[in-house]
């Protein structure tokens, strides 16, 4: 009895594979083999793992063993002339792979017609299989499984021998070693394979007389603007520089290895130069020629500076460098280059001239986005112009930029001209696209290490021929999630520019409207103007004299609103005495007592004198049961409970001060302390009380005085707030001793105490709004601070950070009324401030109106090709290569329909 564990493709089932004879088994398959098409033949024969019942068990057992032999040309049927032929026209020993395993059969060739033994290989693909040799070939590999090991390979980076070893396994997975070895025929069998593909996907097979050019078998980003080809007629008119952009990003990948050869003439190349590798020959010629650049890093030390001149005796290449389009992430064509001693400049310069020429006709700007571009670029021209057959497109403005993670390891000089934030018509990109796509090909980085040159190349080639087709297909979708990114990013940057804009003064924002506009063009040092343009932050006696001096003077009588100015003015001294006392160390000295205990007796008085003065304005009523308990907000107290070493050199410190000022009695004697002494003001009144005394005209007079108040507040708290983002930018990143970074650090405390004291004042005066009944606008303008929004502002102590394309200063920073600033840094703070803004806000506005563009641009690039094999298609006369041209077209044109269909309105069509 005979088993066969799968069925033929023409649908015959396990049950109908059971055979009580081996005659009848074999004309049962004959049988179902002459139903099929020849090109099916060996496929349903290859997955046909045979088994046959030995009296105790089934066991596997060849076909060939069965007295089964394959016969070619005749659907199975033995050829007629095949009796005339010798020994030449029959195998015993041929070895079929294929995806189901590894079989050995009996194979007869078809010798009727005057075939020829030379001959053999083109019976074998016409039955699907592909020749491990043209003259005499004793293995094929059928077309299904070197399109699994293409798949394999580029989807889950499986090495040959690996999938190798898969299908001894699957043929017998006891003894593997059992099975004919055929590794080395898969090596050069799936390159040759992988490269007739290649062809045949770029119109090779239609157009056989055309020359191939550098790049011709590769395939690039359709959104990508590329004149004649995805761009309308008359694009020069209707577009400006800005948006026909090239955008790139450049970057070397040290773990792309390449291992010296041991017979590099023996090496074949079968696509050098076709793809994204260059052509290796001139490649070489112009490393020879060109000079090694010696010099040093002059920002921060880079690896790829300093490692340049780094040589290793046993390798051909060191890695590889390779450029991107920075929007999409699409490799670009004849552009990934070797490096030999290191990421040279020479080797970038040559990949970087091939991207820029890579169907670029008409395009007059380039955006380079390259991790050490401030050292790269200082020199590019000259270079350019002293290399032998090296040039640049005629009029094209190369702008060099730095990726945004890239760009926070480099100098803060380097940030204002080489942030992507503040180049025009960048968009918003990061620069950073070629990490994400190194991380897969390393990967595959140890099984290339040791090929061939060639072998190596055309690896490569496929996979970044792969990563460019994973991300054509995922395009339409990327772009639209990039269209709602960019209308979120709009709405996320608007409003605070907006608002910032309101708040400043027309005349000074005029002024920097004008700079930014004339840095958008002229770039170079004129990008400055982005930095903080201040050399040393105001002294604290400076500061003091700029407050009392901007401070609003009210005229004041002797009546009730010189009465309410006092109450606040007395809360400020208990506020700050309270602040003093939790300042002291745990056991402070009789000299400390001493000095509160005079603040004390000197703020009752105050306390008692205001008391007295409100009898005319309550009606002579006891107020003091009225009011409720001053408060503090612990949240904004901490930074008192720290003590400075240096001022008081003690280690501990905090509320067990409080503990020893205010002695062991009870609660109520905290509240007879002056500090914590409740004042009698309408703000301080439960509701039932002002209504009983009718202090409707106090309560008028009290709510603008807190409206004032809570102005003065946050005018002192941005300005606290800036000085503190300078100190830290100036003094503590600066710093170059011990001695410098704790003078740093205990002035910024002294500022910090500052900041939570405004705080607490205009939480005091938030709080008396709300109770004086003010309306819903003035609360709304007046909002509660939170610690989140006192966060130093980044745009100036890490003005070169990664990830600040979203920022937005907290609510008080863009409220009006501080538009009249005076003081010289607080107005260099804004002006960063406000520059940064507008530099976000207009990237995602341009990212926006790009994405409309590269909408459009992809429907034309998916019609292009349409096109293109509609050609191929009239002008064919096989009927087998006018069906591919079909098959291809209708290909294009859904990938089309599909982009159309899902972008409708938002594309922005142009013709």
């Amino acid at each position: 009895m005979i088993f066969c564990k799968s069925g033929f493709r023409t649908g015959l089932s396990i049950s109908q594979l059971y055979y009580s004879q081996n005659a009848s088994t074999i004309q049962s398959v004959q049988a179902a083999i002459r139903l099929m098409p020849a090109f099916d033949v060996f496929h349903a024969l290859a997955t046909i793992p045979v088994q046959q019942w030995n009296g105790r068990f089934y066991e596997g057992i060849a076909l060939k063993e069965l007295g089964f032999s394959l016969n070619l040309g005749h659907n199975g049927k033995v050829c007629p002339a095949s009796g005339n032929g010798g020994a030449e026209w029959s195998s015993d020993q041929f070895v079929i792979v294929d995806s189901a395993g590894i079989f050995t059969h009996s194979v007869k060739w078809c010798g009727c017609n005057g075939a020829l033994v030379e001959n053999k290989h083109l019976q074998l693909l016409q039955c699907g299989l592909f020749p491990a040799s043209i003259t005499k070939p004793q293995t094929a590999f059928t077309f299904r499984v070197l399109d699994e090991f293409l798949v394999d390979a580029l989807e889950c980076k499986t090495s040959a021998s690996s999938f190798y070893m898969k299908l001894k396994r699957l043929t017998n997975n006891a003894f593997p070693d059992s099975l004919p070895d055929r590794y080395r025929e898969l090596m050069r069998v799936s390159r040759m394979w992988r490269d007739l593909c290649n062809r045949k996907r770029a119109g090779f097979g239609h157009d056989t007389n055309m020359g191939l050019n550098t790049g011709a078998l590769a395939l690039f980003c359709p959104a990508c603007p590329q004149p004649g080809i995805n761009l309308p007629d008359k694009w020069e008119e209707k577009y400006n520089d800005d948006v026909i952009a090239l955008r790139y990003v450049v970057d070397g990948n040290f773990t792309a290895q390449h291992m010296k050869m041991k017979k590099p003439e023996e090496d074949v190349s079968l696509a050098d130069g076709l793809a994204y590798m260059v052509e290796n020959e001139p490649y070489q010629a112009h490393v020879s020629s060109a000079l090694d650049s010696k010099e040093r890093s002059t920002c921060q030390n880079h690896r790829a500076v300093n490692d340049a001149n780094i040589v290793k005796s046993n390798l051909r290449a060191t890695g590889i460098g390779a450029t991107a389009c920075a929007r999409h992430g699409c490799f670009v064509p004849h552009s990934v280059v070797d490096f030999y001693k290191g990421e040279q400049q020479k080797n970038m310069d040559y990949s970087i001239c091939q991207a820029v020429s890579y169907h670029s006709t008409g395009v007059q700007k380039a955006l380079v986005i390259y991790d050490i571009a401030c050292q790269w670029y200082t020199n590019f021209r000259k270079r350019v112009e002293s290399y032998n057959g090296l040039s640049l497109p005629k009029d094209l403005e190369i702008i060099p930029a730095i990726g945004k993670f890239h760009l926070s390891a480099h100098k803060p000089s380097c940030f204002p001209q080489y942030s992507l934030m503040f180049i025009k018509g960048a968009g918003h990109i990061d620069g950073e696209v070629l990490e994400t796509l190194w991380s897969s090909f390393n990967k595959i980085s140890p099984s290339a290490r040791s090929m061939s040159l060639s072998h190596r190349q055309e690896l490569y080639d496929d996979h970044m021929r792969d990563s460019n087709w994973k991300k054509l297909v995922g395009l339409v979708k990327a772009l639209l999630k990039k269209y709602k990114t960019a209308l979120n990013g709009i709405k996320m940057t608007e409003g605070p520019y907006q608002d910032l804009c309101t708040s400043l003064d027309l005349d000074q924002l005029e002024c920097w409207m004008k700079d930014a506009e004339k840095a958008d063009i002229e770039r170079g040092e004129e990008l400055d103007l982005y930095s903080l343009q201040i050399n040393k932050a105001p002294t604290l006696l400076e500061m003091r004299l700029n407050i009392m001096g901007e401070k609003a003077s009210l005229s004041m009588g002797q009546g009730s609103l010189s009465w309410l100015v006092e109450g606040i003015s007395i809360e400020d001294a208990q506020d700050a005495l309270r602040a003093e006392i939790r300042g002291l160390p745990s056991n402070p000295t009789v000299l400390q007592k001493m000095a509160i205990a005079e603040k004390r007796q000197h703020l009752s008085a105050k306390i008692t004198k205001f008391h007295q003065s409100a009898f005319p304005f309550l009606a002579g009523m006891d107020y003091v049961e009225m009011a409720s308990l001053a408060k503090d907000d612990s949240e904004f107290c901490l930074e008192e409970n720290r003590a400075d070493s240096e001022d008081e050199n003690q280690q501990n410190s905090g509320y067990g001060a409080e503990e020893e000022i205010y002695s062991e009695d009870d609660s109520e004697a905290v509240e007879e302390c002056p500090e914590n002494h409740p004042l009698v003001m309408p703000s301080s009144m439960e509701v039932s009380f002002k209504s009983e005394l009718g202090l409707r005209s106090l309560i008028k007079e009290e709510l603008q005085l807190r409206i004032g108040q809570a102005n003065d507040c946050l005018e002192q708290l941005r300005t606290h707030l800036g000085q503190k983002a300078i100190l830290y930018r100036m003094n503590i990143r600066s710093s170059t001793s011990v001695r410098t970074d704790t003078r740093s650090k205990q002035e910024i405390h002294r500022t910090t105490l500052k900041i939570n004291r405004d705080i607490r004042s205009y939480h005091r005066a938030r709080k008396a709004l709300k109770s004086l009944g003010a309306n819903q606008d003035v609360l709304q303008k007046y909002q509660d601070i939170q610690q989140a929004d006192l966060r130093l502002s980044k745009d100036i102590t890490e003005e070169n950070r990664f990830g600040q394309s979203s920022d937005v200063l907290p609510w008080f920073w863009r409220i009006e009324g501080h538009s009249g600033q005076s003081d010289m840094w607080n107005i260099e703070f804004l002006r960063v401030s406000w520059l940064k803004a507008r530099a976000r806000y207009t990237r995602w506005k341009e990212e926006l109106e790009m994405v409309r563009h590269e909408m459009f641009w992809i429907t034309l690039w998916f019609k292009h090709q349409e096109e293109e094999w509609e050609k191929r298609s009239k002008n064919s006369q096989e009927p087998g290569h006018v069906a591919y041209a079909e098959k291809q077209k209708d290909l294009w044109q859904r990938f089309r329909q599909k982009a159309e269909n899902t972008f409708g309105k938002e594309m922005l069509v142009t013709m």
